[in-house]
């Protein structure tokens, strides 16, 4: 870390002593505001706590609810003796992450790194549903579409934000798509052309914010 991020060191170092909050309150950023949990009514707030995720560098994956302390542990990074987290995590966190699956949809927003601390595989993959958020523009008549980067966080944030606020719950990622067109998202997406893999799903803004 640069010189201006000590602060962040010094929360490492401390971290067997330091205090603990809620990891709804810990983690930042766009997608977490978007989401807003804490402006969440009492009833989203619950379907929060059982239903989120939230994969961690350091912890594996954490509920909401569970508390943990401060810390800077990107998933990207090698550390001295484990090597890259991603590939740490995944030796240890498929029995876990399947039973935490159990029978329903799972709707995977990680990012690229994130995302290589676990893969979905056979059954739980065909329940699967990634999303990719897609900004389409006008331009001299014709549509052009491009992948949005950061804000496409934002995007995701919202969408989990009103599936819990609708009290929505799709069974499959079939379900997922008419919950969210009834919701005002345009989302396309058919599924794969093989069975145990999952779906890849585009969510079209036309306004980036």
């Amino acid at each position: 870390l640069s010189e201006g991020l000590r602060g962040e060191v010094a929360k490492n170092v401390e971290l067997r002593t330091a205090g603990t909050r809620p990891a709804g309150e810990i983690y930042t950023g766009v997608l977490y505001d978007a989401l807003g949990l804490a402006t969440l009514d009492a009833a989203a707030k619950r379907r929060a706590a059982k239903a989120l995720l939230v994969f961690s560098g350091l912890w594996g994956a954490v509920h909401t609810g569970d508390r943990i302390p401060s810390y800077r542990c990107s998933m990207g990074v090698k550390l001295p003796g484990l090597g890259a987290l991603g590939a740490y995590w995944r030796t240890v966190m498929d029995p876990v992450m399947t039973e935490a699956a159990g029978e329903g949809l799972v709707l995977d927003l990680r990012s690229s790194a994130y995302a290589a601390a676990w893969k979905p595989k056979g059954a739980v993959a065909g329940r699967t549903a990634t999303v990719r958020v897609l900004h389409s523009q006008i331009v001299d008549g014709v549509e052009k579409r491009s992948v949005v980067s950061h804000f496409n966080k934002a995007t995701k944030g919202r969408l989990v934000r009103d599936l819990l606020t609708a009290g929505a719950h799709p069974a499959d990622p079939a379900e997922l798509v008419t919950a969210l067109r009834d919701l005002g998202y345009l989302v396309e997406g058919e599924p794969p052309a093989k069975a145990g893999r999952a779906w890849a799903l585009d969510v079209v803004v036309t306004q980036i914010h």
